[in-house]
């Protein structure tokens, strides 16, 4: 596999701590952030981001995350331009992006979808204008505007983005949202979390339950990467554990590594 890492693996490492971090585990390909507090979204940090990576070797993949990107209006079409040209300055070439996860955002199913579509539309200019790809990352929580990775697809397809377009299958997601239909050929990133914590199920976990990847992962991890290879994913494989438990570790470095060991077994 080729591993990544997520910068919120470690979100209190600054951009030199966390690049020589991967560095250390034998990584050279990271996602940065824009809700972390190391992000200053300026065009003076975007190339100083781009100079570190550089002189260490590290490639940066995306950055994570423009989001509620399906509520399109000249706000978001004005935020998404900034975020496209920070991204292009860091030198990365994607683009996460994570749809409205909100329970009072509850339009029905018709003018859900058309805002889909309508997003993908706009968001296909400006990704093209930077030469970026949009990494689509449904989140499977009942909440959510875009659950499901099939919905995604279909709406990809329709507006003839497949060129400009990747799914982002994130483990947690896809188990959180009981999906069982793999798109490995549409997939251009996966995120992958365990969660241990037998207290929860798929209905009530959350991010802050989400742990690095071992031997009691309750995800099914393991098979749902070995699915995509399978059929056909050739992309990074990131590690983007949200709990706080991971991110105060004094041991960071070593608690990857055993994760990283797992996953490759």
């Amino acid at each position: 596999m080729n591993f990544a890492l997520n910068h919120m693996v470690a979100p209190t490492l600054d951009y030199r701590e966390f690049f020589d971090l991967a560095l250390r585990l034998g990584i050279d390909a990271v996602e940065i952030r824009n809700d972390i507090p190391a992000a200053q979204m300026s065009t003076k940090s975007a190339k100083t981001i781009a100079k570190l990576a550089d002189d260490r070797g590290i490639k940066i993949l995306n950055v994570n995350a423009l989001q509620r990107w399906n509520q399109w209006d000249k706000k978001k079409a004005s935020e998404a331009s900034r975020l496209a040209e920070y991204t292009a300055l860091t030198g990365a070439k994607a683009l996460v992006l994570c749809p409205t996860n909100d329970k009072k955002f509850r339009p029905d199913t018709k003018e859900r979808l058309d805002g889909l579509r309508t997003a993908l539309t706009a968001l296909k200019d400006i990704l093209k204008e930077h030469g970026l790809v949009g990494c689509v990352e449904p989140l499977g929580f009942s909440e959510c505007s875009l659950r499901l990775k099939a919905e995604a697809v279909a709406a990809i397809k329709d507006v003839r983005g497949e060129s400009r377009f990747k799914l982002t299958h994130d483990t947690f997601h896809h188990f959180v949202a009981g999906e069982t239909e793999f798109f490995s050929t549409h997939t251009g990133l996966i995120h992958v979390s365990g969660v241990v914590d037998r207290r929860y199920n798929a209905d009530n976990m959350r991010d802050p339950q989400r742990v690095l990847v071992d031997e009691n992962d309750m995800l099914n991890n393991k098979a749902q990467v070995r699915k995509l290879l399978d059929g056909g994913f050739k992309g990074y494989v990131s590690i983007e554990p949200f709990a706080t438990s991971v991110h105060k570790s004094k041991q960071i470095a070593r608690d990857i590594s055993r994760s990283l060991d797992f996953l490759d077994s």
